[in-house]
């Protein structure tokens, strides 16, 4: 398997890599992702991954890469698919691969080159790496957002790798964030409840593989790292952190050993969360960091955590939109033949295109998809549309929605649904719990073959006329003629 290092050069080769110098971790970093993301995007193209080098107030090759997988060709490169796959074909590929990975357990070696720096003690200070300030009002810099937490269950062994988080107080103190219900989070608690702290190991630079699985539900039981073998169709290689025994990717950029301390908290946040606003900030538990190992020139990883609109949650929403589709296929749903999980809003709304079987089918695949395991985190909206709708097009769902639904027949409420901490939209005294609201924009079922038919040219007749004027169509496309 490639490192980080020769994924980037693949990328580079890709032409989807920019490299920079001469930032300030300051907010200038996270602004150059924000506007390149929001540049690329006005002009269609590919959201490029970024490499910053000499960063202001640090020695050339403390590097930070950024938006690592925020194109459909990186995150195929990432996941061993065509890089050439669009949208909706990846989401096609990946539901159907979704299905058949057969977990690979990983192999623990003995060394690795995480470990050519080692650093204990004193000489302890995290600083020495260029940690940004991602956004204006966070309350400190965060060097945990492309990151994998590795904690063990104190009764049963498993081992869970997720997303947090991490926030820098000291040099050898952070804060980690830890939302109800999240592997991680039941893991510490139960050290907690027994008067124990909690061991820990957190990499911050590595292959993107290993933050795609890290970030996005596995089967439940599987271990992140067994999953991304079995995407990858081998073993990953782990070492043993020598203090807590805890799985490291062997090729990890940096990463610290501790230990999270019940009783011993101070103030995270805020910080600027995917869902485009700041998280309130709060007393959280704090990490004793014990250790800390780097590559020679290591490379931090980042991820900006932008408002969803800017993009850079595309792998996020492509692979979620998979894995419901697969829990739709599961449930027993028929004729399911679009799912969407729209990058401008992320986990927040979803949208389902069906041929209608059966009086209660759109319903029944609402409800399916609000409260599955891939959908059920953190929902708002499902929306269900006709198959004659492309659900990726935000004005053809709109126009369904208009056209098709009638407020009074089409909405369904659904109370005390699981929510998190990050909602913005729920008081914090309410935290936990939110709503669903299921809308069915299909043609009404009991007589959708008297719905108005819709205009406009047929499939067959605009294939037919664009072939004989497609000179002077793409002509003007590509001169930007009205």
């Amino acid at each position: 398997m490639p490192d980080l290092r020769e994924w980037l050069q693949q990328v580079d080769r890709m032409g989807e890599l920019e490299k920079i110098d001469g930032v300030d971790w300051d907010l200038e970093l996270a602004t150059i992702a924000e506007l390149a993301n929001e540049k690329f995007a006005a002009h269609e193209r590919a959201r490029p991954a970024l490499l910053f080098d000499k960063i202001k107030g640090y020695p050339e090759g403390r590097r930070v890469a950024a938006n690592l997988v925020s194109s459909v060709g990186r995150l195929s490169l990432t996941l061993g698919m065509d890089p050439a796959l669009g949208d909706f074909d990846f989401i096609q590929q990946w539901r159907r691969r979704a299905k058949d990975i057969k977990a690979i357990d990983p192999e623990t070696v003995k060394d690795g080159s995480l470990f050519e720096t080692a650093i204990r003690g004193a000489d302890i200070d995290l600083l020495q790496f260029p940690v940004p300030r991602w956004h204006e009002l966070d309350g400190g810099r965060y060097i945990g957002t492309d990151d994998l937490v590795v904690t063990r269950d104190p009764d049963d062994g498993w081992v869970n790798v997720g997303t947090y988080r991490v926030m820098v107080y000291a040099k050898d103190r952070i804060g980690l964030h830890m939302s109800p219900g999240k592997h991680g989070r039941v893991h510490r608690d139960k050290y907690f409840a027994g008067g124990k702290p909690c061991p820990v190991a957190i990499s911050f630079g590595h292959h993107p593989i290993y933050f795609l699985v890290a970030s996005t539900d596995a089967p439940y039981g599987v271990s992140e790292y067994a999953y991304a073998g079995g995407i990858l169709g081998k073993p990953v290689d782990l070492v043993a952190g020598p203090l807590t025994g805890l799985p490291l990717p062997a090729d990890s950029e940096l990463a610290i050993e501790g230990e999270v301390i019940p009783g011993e908290t101070t103030v995270e946040g805020p910080f600027g969360e995917w869902t485009g606003y700041y998280a309130s900030s709060q007393n959280e538990p704090v990490i004793r960091v014990n250790a800390v190992y780097h590559r020679r020139d290591p490379i931090l990883c980042g991820f900006p955590l932008l408002r969803p609109s800017s993009g850079d949650n595309l792998h996020s929403c492509l692979m979620r939109a998979g894995f419901l589709w697969n829990a739709l296929d599961d449930a027993g749903v028929p004729d399911v033949k679009a799912v969407w999980v729209h990058p401008a809003a992320g986990r927040f709304m979803t949208v389902l295109a069906i041929r209608q079987r059966y009086p209660g089918h759109a319903r029944q695949a609402a409800v399916i998809a609000s409260q599955c395991r891939a959908g059920a985190y953190l929902g708002r909206y499902v929306v269900v549309v006709d198959d004659d709708v492309d659900i990726t097009k935000s004005d053809e769902v709109i126009w369904a929605l208009g056209t098709r639904s009638d407020p009074s027949r089409s909405i369904e409420i659904i109370d005390r649904c699981w929510s998190g901490p990050l909602d913005p939209a729920i008081p914090r005294e309410e935290k936990g719990f939110s709503s669903r609201a299921l809308i069915d924009a299909t043609r009404p079922y009991e007589w959708r073959d008297k719905f108005p038919l819709v205009s406009g040219a047929s499939a067959a007749l605009k294939e037919k006329v664009s072939k004989k004027w497609s000179k002077l169509l793409d002509e003007r496309v590509r001169n930007k003629r009205p």
